[in-house]
């Protein structure tokens, strides 16, 4: 089945194999050895040549788990977080704080419309109780993608921290957390690089670790600092999926071994042939095209199909396309183009896509 969801995503042949390797216990020094290429493979992957200015934090979770992770463990006592929501996950980030009532009015934008990095400029110095900023890079609800650098240069120079949630942009957009001084950015396995779910990670920034010791601790489970010194000395406080980390270790093999720029430049390329092909079709993105990602498209339904009817259509041909949520839901159709497919497989989808659009 050809997966044209964002995550889980088709991963190589190389990836699934790496599920078979032995069974080892997580407080052995085999686990320990994994677990340290891991972090060195991230590093090198994410922040090059600002290794040693960055933490690789490793849990067992999915992608929420990390956002959630960061999100609760950037706060010191009496402060706020303030949330830039314009999608499914922007909300998310907002009712994770919601819970703990550690948020002040979000900067809401409409879901087609990237956040105003001078809104938020203005925001923080009206805020005063505001520590830290959170934001999605890629907001999968509309395949937007927003200003994360920009963002970042606001939310540095106003001596605040800056909490990115790239669970669905890293290795499928251009990001420099080093330069852009971004203190913590949330990421996970199964979706650009081609790994499979249960495994998420937060990069963090090393000036910032000592003060998250001082914070309050909001979770058990997720609180950062618990990770970070137990995996210091090689070990994750929790038990870990052994076997899903296998797999992200030979998926950040093959990352590198492409290269990020070159993986980035891939997921264009392949979103630039499904968007000429739609075009010809007749079939209108959601987005402008300065606005969308490298990685999901989200188009209107063809007139006189459902989605229910175009799904099932393609998927009996072997294709899995993906649903608008909210008050989108009745109106587009989303395609993703992540995971570790060739062109080839894409034209095909395009070819049982025009198809499944005819009159029956």
């Amino acid at each position: 089945m050809i997966l044209l969801n964002p995550g889980p995503v088709n991963v190589s042949e190389r990836v699934r194999q790496a599920l078979l390797k032995p069974d080892i216990c997580h407080r052995e020094d085999e686990f320990s050895e994994l677990l340290h290429r891991i972090q060195t493979k991230l590093l090198k992957a994410f922040v090059p040549g600002a290794e040693s200015d960055y933490v690789a934090v490793l849990m067992t979770g999915s992608g929420t788990a990390a956002v959630e992770a960061a999100l609760m463990s950037s706060l010191p006592h009496g402060r706020r977080i303030l949330i830039l929501n314009n999608g499914v996950y922007g909300e998310r980030m907002s009712q994770i704080i919601g819970l703990h009532r550690l948020g002040v009015s979000e900067l809401k934008h409409e879901w087609t419309v990237c956040p105003d990095p001078e809104r938020l400029r203005l925001a923080l110095r009206q805020h005063q109780e505001v520590h830290a900023v959170g934001m999605v890079h890629h907001e999968t609800t509309t395949g937007l993608l927003n200003p994360a650098h920009e963002v970042a240069e606001v939310v540095d120079s106003q001596n605040r921290v800056f909490v990115l949630d790239a669970v669905s942009a890293l290795a499928g957009e251009t990001l420099d957390i080093a330069k852009s001084h971004i203190y913590m950015v949330a990421g996970t396995a199964g979706k650009c690089i081609q790994g499979f779910p249960g495994v998420s990670f937060v990069l963090v920034r090393k000036g910032f670790i000592e003060k998250m010791r001082t914070y309050p601790k909001r979770s058990w489970y997720l609180h950062l600092t618990h990770y970070i010194d137990d995996q210091g000395r090689g070990m994750i406080p929790f038990t870990p999926a052994v076997q899903v980390y296998y797999a992200f270790d030979e998926a950040l093999n093959e990352l590198l071994e492409e290269g990020v720029p070159n993986r980035v430049q891939r997921y264009k390329k392949v979103a630039t042939m499904i968007r000429e092909r739609m075009a010809n079709l007749g079939v209108k993105a959601l987005l402008p095209a300065e606005r969308q990602s490298h990685t999901i498209t989200a188009y209107y339904l063809p007139e006189g199909v459902s989605y229910q009817v175009l799904h099932d259509r393609l998927k009996q041909q072997g294709y899995v396309i993906y649903a608008g949520q909210g008050n989108l839901e009745n109106k587009i159709f989303r395609v993703a183009n992540m995971g570790a497919l060739s062109e080839v497989q894409f034209g095909g989808f395009l070819d049982a896509f025009e198809q499944a659009c005819k009159p029956t």
